[in-house]
């Protein structure tokens, strides 16, 4: 009998690849080593069910995890060698040490950003930038970086992880946030290349679109949610934080408390959706958060709340490009189509300039109906003057 070849008790292979949604992937064995470091990598999610990581498919990630996984066998899915084709070696990355160091700067900064009364949303996104940032510059510290190497450091993020321009700002604002309250060193953002941001018009549902989507939804929490959503143009972190004390049945409004910039305003409460709420709190019997997620004692996730949206439109057949913050964008041009008066629409939707508001102006079917097609006028011409 033939011993069994050494090759033969060797751990399977690591292997990369992409997931259904883009994300980059990884199956690799047990190993106690990489374990940590593979957690230590931001926006890293592991399936338990599958048994596989995913991370953000970013060129600086797969990187690290090729590196990570150097000493391992590893096997990369030609679909990801394709999608970074133009992967080039970067600045060096951060392993278990510098990660590490990394989480002090972080702390400092979570810290700096509570006492000015930051909301958890800003304050997580500035972490996320700022342990990227510290990540990619390693072994260096960014108290050593000049203005070149941050203007360096942003080209790297614009040509090699295409991210967009608003993306780009955000970490602009985050660094600048490192630099001159946590390190009290002088930041000149005037210096560093903003790219100019897109100017995308919103997309907006028809009402017939929206009925479809409410008729669709059979779960009752489910419907309550985007209806509310919609009747009152909410944001989705305002609808799944609402309390039952926000519901003023009596002046039919809603408050919404420590909103986007940490500004309380009321809404419309709509005879429609008061008598879909009662119906609701019949059922559902909430005590704090109007909804509820599994955990009575918290609120329903924004993650949720969004696909809640995505399967409602779905089934609807909506095939726009849309998020349920299109609710919202809707109901602001439906009032205005109405003949609401632009600046009750700023009070409603919380907004802080005018300017936020006007670009409903750009989509509503009242005010672009007003405009005559040149074709029409010129059929209209070429009719009479032919029965002439």
């Amino acid at each position: 009998m033939e011993s069994p070849s050494p090759t033969n008790h060797l751990p399977p292979p690591s292997r990369v690849f992409l997931d259904p949604t883009g994300r980059i992937a990884l199956t690799t064995p047990y190993n106690s080593s990489v374990l940590p470091l593979l957690k230590a990598i931001e926006g890293r999610k592991w399936n338990a069910k599958e048994r596989v990581w995913t991370f953000p498919a970013e060129a600086v990630v797969l990187e690290e995890l090729l590196k990570l996984l150097q000493d391992n066998r590893v096997e990369v899915d030609p679909g990801v060698t394709k999608k970074f084709r133009t992967l080039q070696p970067g600045p060096a990355l951060a392993l278990k040490a510098e990660v590490l160091n990394a989480e002090q700067e972080i702390r400092e900064l979570r810290t700096e950003m509570r006492l000015r009364n930051y909301s958890p949303r800003t304050i997580k996104s500035y972490t996320s930038c700022v342990r990227s940032f510290i990540r990619i510059i390693a072994p260096r510290h960014p108290r050593e970086l000049r203005d070149g190497d941050l203007r360096a450091y942003l080209l790297f993020l614009i040509d090699h992880q295409g991210l967009s321009a608003s993306t780009i700002h955000q970490v602009i604002n985050a660094l600048r946030f490192l630099f001159v309250d946590v390190y009290h060193r002088p930041f000149d953002a005037g210096t560093l290349p903003r790219p100019k941001k897109s100017k995308k018009l919103p997309v907006i549902l028809s009402h017939e679109e929206i009925l479809r989507i409410l008729n669709t939804t059979e779960n009752v929490k489910h419907r309550t949610l985007l209806m509310m959503t919609y009747s009152a143009g909410l944001r989705v972190g305002e609808v799944v934080r609402l309390q039952v004390k926000d519901i003023d049945g009596e002046r039919k409004l809603i408050h919404v408390q420590d909103a986007k910039g940490k500004k309380d305003r009321y809404t419309l409460l709509s005879d429609t959706m008061l008598s879909t709420l009662r119906d609701y709190y019949r059922r559902y019997r909430p005590e704090g958060h109007l909804f509820p997620g599994a955990d009575r004692r918290k609120h329903l996730s924004e993650r949720t709340a969004q696909h809640v949206f995505y399967e409602a439109a779905r089934a609807a057949g909506i095939t726009k490009s849309v998020s349920i913050h299109s609710l919202r964008h809707s109901f602001a041009t439906h009032l205005l189509e109405s003949g609401v008066d632009l600046r009750y629409i700023q009070e409603i939707l919380g907004h802080s300039s005018s300017k936020t508001t006007e670009i409903y102006t750009h989509v509503s079917r009242k005010v672009l109906g007003k405009i005559s097609n040149p074709l029409d006028q010129i059929i209209t011409y070429k009719e009479t003057k032919r029965n002439k």
